[in-house]
């Protein structure tokens, strides 16, 4: 009988390095504590505790941007605890990943039980260079990030599922494709949502000092299309020399992919869903790229574009519709109950996620109430501020700052929005450019999303790994995505370090230097 989780033999053992022995340890340890859902529920029991005892000892700090005295707030008065109790279904409810990933499945179940998916796996693996098989699917994680949460509901999972079809360790496939998705999470060829909100929130800060000056949206564009090849670069490298060789080769309980030739019936499905797509580009196009177009946004921009915005809803429509005329032409749909059939059968495997979600919501929200991370955050970048040093140490503290304060606080413009008036008007005042802080604070903003338990989708991810993998954990997840973490922090860190000592814009008009210091 085979076993859930594969073991290395003696020879195995004797070649583990310390590094894979640290990992191992991490691996054991964290499995080695209750379940995730009840992690997260101890995790919301002890930020209670924690924001009395902040409240008690008078844990405070100013925000650097409103001025405002932010002070710990004590869960544990009658006010707050009658808050748990109204909000608590609001708190699940309103948890950003439940409803994303609901709804996409809703699409993505009727593509997958229409074979849709399948036939594409197959035909995928069986055209594609398999050299170039892992490095496609991280780029195809890290452009993602311009259409909303499209990689963390679906990229990732077919990850597993393409790995698994060629022979690979399934987890090892999601792995990589997570730390496309989240680790570069920055790093996009193009423009994405996240573009012209953090430079909104930069250029408030940048007029602390310069009162006429502007971040642009393309801000750090330069330096984030090369980070995006670097990333998939890197993580490409990690998954085949770290992350496979010890994850070793996958003998659980999930079934292979079966890689048969395509059928004559399943071809002219592909076909026909391939020209419906073709259909849906257009209709994107059109009703977007026109200057006065019916979805651009209320304000004219493409950025904010509804289709952008609500792109969950048009994955819905698109996978929903491309699996529909699938089974229609290869027999599988016969009538609407067919269709709904398999849209019920995607959400069977969203059990474990929706008891994990609801501890997780609350810890997430318990957190946010107190406003523990706020004032960690504030205190953080006030102690670089005073130590005053040259501008690569600060760089690299900079980053590391990010990196750690992301392990507490999931929202990268909530940190923005605390950093930026510290850190902008910092590097201006010693002759460096406000798009110069914001590309460091997006550096040190991603590499932990990976290894964050206050990242939105990290209960998604477990899930995802416990359907190859039944006794991995918060431990496994964390293990298996650290040497990603460590590889990135280190290798793109020195990218902008590099960058910024040759005085290479970050983008169209966004030098390294600030020339207008007063």
């Amino acid at each position: 009988m085979k076993q859930d989780r594969p073991t290395a033999s003696n020879a195995d053992l004797k070649k583990r390095d310390l590094f894979s022995i640290f990992l191992s340890i991490i691996e054991k340890g964290g499995n080695a504590l209750p379940h995730p859902a009840t992690l997260f529920a101890f995790f919301a029991v002890f930020i209670i505790v924690l924001s009395w005892v902040g409240y008690m000892l008078g844990w405070s700090a100013k925000h650097p941007a409103t001025l405002e005295e932010i002070t710990v707030v004590n869960l544990l008065s009658k006010e707050n605890i009658h808050r748990m109790f109204l909000e608590a279904v609001r708190n699940y409810t309103g948890f950003a990943p439940l409803g994303i990933v609901m709804v996409s499945l809703l699409g993505i179940g009727i593509a997958e039980s229409s074979g849709l998916i399948s036939a594409a796996v197959r035909l995928l693996v069986q055209r594609a260079p398999s050299r170039m098989l892992t490095f496609v699917l991280v780029l195809a994680g890290v452009l993602s990030n311009t259409a909303s949460d499209l990689g963390y509901v679906l990229i990732i999972p077919m990850a597993g599922v393409i790995f698994h079809a060629v022979g690979r360790n399934p987890v090892a496939g999601m792995a990589a494709a997570f730390a496309g998705v989240s680790g570069g999470f920055s790093a996009n060829l193009f423009i994405g949502t996240i573009d012209p909100l953090l430079a909104g929130l930069s250029t408030e800060s940048a007029m602390i000092i310069d009162e006429n000056y502007k971040v642009l949206p393309t801000a750090n564009y330069y330096f984030m299309a090369v980070s995006a090849i670097l990333v998939s670069v890197l993580v490409t490298w990690v998954t085949h020399r770290i992350v496979e060789p010890r994850l070793g080769t996958y003998e659980g309980h999930v079934p292979m992919e079966s890689l048969a030739p395509l059928a004559v019936k399943e071809k002219k499905g592909l076909f026909w869903a391939l020209i419906l797509f073709i259909g849906w580009v257009l209709f994107i196009a059109l009703t977007t790229i026109p200057e006065y177009a019916f979805f651009r946004g209320a304000d004219g921009s493409l950025l904010h574009s509804p289709l952008l915005e609500g792109f969950i809803t048009l994955l819905f429509l698109m996978a929903g519709s491309l699996g529909f005329v699938y089974g229609r032409i290869t027999g599988k749909f016969k009538n609407d109950a067919d269709l709904i059939k398999g849209m019920t059968e995607s959400f069977k495997t969203l059990a474990s996620f929706l008891v994990l979600v609801f501890f997780a919501a609350q810890f997430v929200a318990f957190f946010k109430w107190s406003h523990l991370g706020l004032v960690f955050a504030i205190k953080g970048a006030a102690f670089l501020h005073d130590i005053n040093i040259g501008l690569v140490p600060l760089i690299v503290l900079f980053v590391i700052l990010s990196a750690f304060l992301n392990l507490f606080m999931g929202s990268a413009s909530a940190k923005w929005a605390i950093l930026g008036p510290v850190f902008i008007p910092m590097f201006m005042l010693m002759g460096y450019s406000p798009e110069l802080s914001q590309a460091v604070f997006r550096v040190g903003d991603s590499v932990t999303n990976i290894i964050s338990p206050m990242m939105s989708f990290f209960a998604l991810i477990i899930v995802y790994f416990e359907k190859y993998d039944n006794k991995s954990g918060l431990g496994t997840l964390i293990a298996t995505m650290m040497p990603y973490s460590l590889i990135l922090f280190v290798f793109w860190t020195a990218l902008l370090i590099v960058w910024a000592l040759l005085d290479i814009p970050l983008g169209p008009g966004s030098p390294i230097h600030y020339l207008g210091q007063p």
